[in-house]
């Protein structure tokens, strides 16, 4: 090689080495923390539900404003019961300053709960309560419970269903994941609001999962076995709109009267289209950012109410 063809390749070599290292250097930048504050994780069931995404929404936020390190994650599927608890078991390990925990099982979530406090590491429940007889018994402990009324949230679909119907008519049911305090709580209220009307009747009530292809094949099968079926609660608004996607394909639009639960931004658009009748809004973009502020005042040491109430509230296509 002419030492005119080195003093090329010495060159070329120098250029590269000039653009490689500040693409090295910023992949370090990016991998270092937002802040010298504490972390907080957020502990949810899923990113694949909007209500969550907005849930995360406001702790970024929240987090944001008050230079706080955020950790996100949570399952691919809400069903994930296991993956959550190993997310939180490895959060555990990384020993952040507090975990903030959306629960896929109300009463699987305790072993974790009780290896955070042995750790050290304050918890604060959002959106789903844990089995508390379960937590006693195992002695474990939470700071507070952020979220809904989950039962009243369904006595508002009740009482609306029992309106659109006129006290009377076929109602089906879709859902949440079996044994869900979430779905439990919202079934819990639905039937305590249509008690006292017998005119109303449930003629089936199946899980779709939380899922919205899910609630689309429930639903199909609840029209093929009921097709005189005038109303649907669905638990969320993901059941909901399969059920309307079902509703479609059965050519019974306008027929059958839809109420989601979470009032969604697709659940809104649907409301505002009249395919569904309505939706539970409970704000999990508040819950967010309630989460990570109270997890930074128990940090701090400051004193937290063992329970923070979210307002639910009924959302139609005359409702702002």
């Amino acid at each position: 090689m002419t030492t005119k063809h080195c003093s090329a390749l010495r060159l070329l070599l120098g250029s590269l080495v000039a653009l490689t290292l500040p693409a090295l250097t910023g992949c370090r930048r990016a991998e270092a923390p937002a802040s010298t504050g504490p972390t907080v994780a957020l502990v949810m069931k899923t990113l694949n539900n909007p209500f969550f995404i907005d849930m995360q929404r406001g702790a970024k936020a929240a987090a944001k404003r008050l230079g706080v390190n955020l950790i996100v994650q949570a399952a691919e599927r809400e069903i994930d019961v296991e993956r959550q608890m190993e997310i939180v078991e490895d959060l555990i390990q990384r020993k952040v300053s507090a975990l903030c925990i959306a629960p896929s099982g109300s009463k699987e979530i305790v072993p974790a709960i009780v290896e955070a406090n042995k750790a050290g590491i304050p918890v604060l429940i959002i959106d789903t309560r844990t089995d508390m007889p379960a937590l006693k018994a195992a002695g474990g402990r939470i700071v507070t419970f952020i979220g809904s009324d989950n039962v009243e949230g369904g006595r508002i679909a009740g009482r609306y269903m029992v309106k659109l119907l006129g006290g009377k008519g076929k109602v089906a049911i879709l859902e949440g994941i079996p044994g869900a305090e979430t779905s439990d709580a919202r079934l819990k209220g639905f039937h305590e609001a249509i008690v006292s009307h017998p005119g109303i009747e449930v003629v089936a009530s199946q899980t779709a999962n939380w899922e919205r292809d899910q609630g689309y094949n429930v639903c199909q099968n609840i029209l093929q076995a009921h097709p005189d079926v005038q109303g649907i609660f669905a638990c969320n608004d993901l059941m909901a709109l399969g059920a309307v996607q079902a509703i479609a394909a059965a050519g019974k639009q306008g027929q059958v009267r839809v109420i989601g639960f979470d009032a969604t931004e697709d659940g809104r658009k649907a409301i505002h289209e009249g395919t569904m009748a309505g939706s539970v809004a409970q704000h999990p973009e508040e819950m967010g950012r309630l989460a990570v502020e109270n997890a930074l005042d128990v940090i701090r040491g400051k004193p937290v109410p063992p329970e923070i109430p979210v307002k639910v509230e009924l959302i139609t296509r005359k409702a702002p």
